[in-house]
């Protein structure tokens, strides 16, 4: 009974109201845009009912019995951390790290969310009721969930209630004995035309008079009202698998996502319009901490991948063994290690959190603050080493199907290691990655899902421990004192 590609793919003709080039999307599962990145996304549930993955991909719901994925596991101890960890490490590499929003990100932010019921409860007792029931039927259906907690950007000087025009950041607008009743628009949806359902919230603090935009409340995508507005899709602009290896297969897309007087039932309402607990939801519970304990997870997965493409540059363009390349390289290797090592340090140093066990969050803020420069910095490098060879290649797959073409190819194409087929397919993979409009957006989303670095930076300040640091100079500073005054000074005779 365990959720397959098949039964994924099937929950996503829904009647979801999706639009792409100026035209409605009828099923995701089969348009050109979205259809080989959906099957991509059912495919990790293949892989978790495989007989030889099941033990490891999932365990069993305390309530149902049937076997889900691990991301609803909620870890009491270190080793059930890590059992966890390696089930998302499994799924990362699937798509080489290249998938942000699989499902186990923000099935994390709601596992996190349920660790601190107790912050729910003190908030309003029916909203940590919905919450609870929502995350035990969420876990039992393994659903696939996405979320939009972003404002459209508009005038970036001005908070959510001063914007101009009316109803451009969703907001609560009327509520009822049913339920509360939503208008506006929030973004980035990344992953929404391959999920089950939406969780809609915000992220950034609010100012007082700006209750109506604190809310959180979870919305099926299929739901009346709600509204998507795909970005470009790279996969349907794809040349062949051969020319886009990852754009291809890997576009898991963005969006806008506008509701249109969208009703939500109370059962599905987490916060309604309360500033402290449209922060605390994330910080006084382990929300933040969990979805951006699966992002360092998953970017650990998605460095090995760049490490290699940077290795491999170096071999086909015969550069390996010059001193200064694995100079370079051996950087490189250090500072993809680093966030691998930073992965080990936030569960080896977690901690307990109520009845869980939790990955350290000062040591996640620190990754999150390091990750944020870092992958520029491997894509340069990559860029760096890789040269002309990433612009110089065969407009497109047929180039190589046609004589005259070919014996061009064949001779333009060289390298010490490889055939000119062997490194056109290679050099095709790599600039698929770092410098195609998908591997831009990648670099792009990298540096800026987790917010503004000096929103990152904040976390970090935050979380570290301070005084320990500040004590260690105060006690030193106590084992010596002004001296009485020395009337032999240095040098006197």
């Amino acid at each position: 009974m365990v959720k397959t590609a098949d039964k994924h793919l099937a929950s996503l003709d829904d009647g979801r109201t999706v639009y792409i080039a100026g035209q409605r999307v009828r099923n995701v599962a089969s348009h050109a845009a979205f259809k080989n990145t959906a099957r991509t996304a059912a495919s990790l549930y293949d892989y978790q009912a495989a007989d030889a993955h099941i033990e490891r991909m999932t365990f069993e719901s305390p309530s149902s019995g049937e076997r889900v994925n691990r991301l609803w596991q909620l870890p009491r101890t270190y080793s059930e951390l890590v059992a966890r960890r390696k089930a998302m490490t499994e799924w990362a590499e699937l798509s080489c790290g290249m998938m942000g929003r699989s499902p186990d990100h923000v099935g994390s932010s709601l596992a996190g969310m349920y660790m601190g019921l107790d912050v729910f409860e003190k908030y309003d007792p029916k909203r940590a009721g919905a919450l609870r029931d929502y995350y035990h039927y969420a876990r039992d259906a393994d659903l696939y969930l996405s979320y939009v907690i972003i404002n459209p950007q508009a005038d970036r000087s001005k908070s959510a209630g001063e914007q101009p025009g009316a109803d451009l950041v969703a907001s609560v607008v009327d509520e009822d004995s049913l339920g509360i009743t939503i208008r506006g628009a929030k973004m980035l949806g990344t992953a929404a035309p391959f999920a089950n359902e939406l969780m809609v919230s915000g992220f950034m603090g609010l100012q007082p008079g700006e209750e109506r935009f604190a809310f959180t409340a979870m919305v099926p995508i299929g739901t009346r009202g709600v509204k998507l507005f795909s970005r470009k899709s790279y996969e349907q602009a794809s040349v062949s698998e051969f020319d886009n290896p990852l754009s291809s297969r890997f576009d898991e897309n963005d969006a806008v996502l506008y509701f249109d007087d969208v009703k939500i039932p109370w059962d599905r309402v987490f916060v309604n319009q309360d500033l402290h607990m449209s922060q605390a939801q994330w910080h006084e519970t382990r929300a933040h901490v969990f979805q951006n304990y699966q992002c360092q997870v998953r970017l650990a997965v998605k460095l090995r991948f760049l490490l290699g493409i940077a290795r491999k540059v170096t071999e086909i363009n015969g550069i390996i063994n010059i001193p200064q390349v694995r100079d370079t390289l051996g950087l490189l290797a250090a500072k993809a290690k680093n966030i691998e090592a930073l992965v080990y340090a936030m569960e080896s140093a977690g901690e307990k959190y109520g009845d869980y066990f939790v990955p350290n969050r000062s040591i996640l803020a620190a990754s999150q603050v390091i990750a944020q420069t870092l992958y520029p910095e491997v894509v340069d490098t990559i860029r760096t080493l890789a040269g002309g060879g990433l612009i110089m290649l065969p407009s497109a797959a047929n180039d190589f199907h046609d004589p005259e073409f070919r014996d061009v190819i064949d001779k333009t194409q060289r390298s010490p290691v490889a055939n000119s087929l062997e490194r056109v397919k290679f050099f095709k993979l790599a600039w698929d990655a770092i410098g195609s409009e998908f591997g831009s957006r990648h670099t792009q989303y990298e540096m800026f899902y987790s917010g503004p670095a000096f929103v990152t930076r904040g976390h970090s300040y935050r979380f570290y421990d301070w005084d320990n640091v500040r004590g260690m100079v105060d006690q030193l500073m106590a084992t010596y004192d002004l001296p009485e005054m020395d009337t032999e000074l240095p040098g006197s005779e």
